[in-house]
């Protein structure tokens, strides 16, 4: 699906001097992004709930019955 991404001019420096010292687009660097963010958030958020869930065990197991 196509998408307008609307940065400011210093994101749009930022963004071409990292993409162009990796050697790819703008467009590869901004989905590299997106995709890592993605991953990171959905790390963190089975991070917590394995917290929680040790954590929390007799009381979610009280929470059971």
């Amino acid at each position: 699906m196509a998408m307008t991404l609307r940065l400011t001019d210093e994101d749009t420096e930022a963004l071409r001097s990292c993409a162009k010292a990796e050697g790819v687009s703008m467009q590869e660097l901004a989905q590299r992004a997106i995709r890592e963010y993605v991953m990171r958030r959905r790390e963190r958020l089975t991070s917590a709930i394995e917290r929680v869930a040790s954590h929390d065990a007799e009381l979610l197991d009280r929470l059971s019955r």
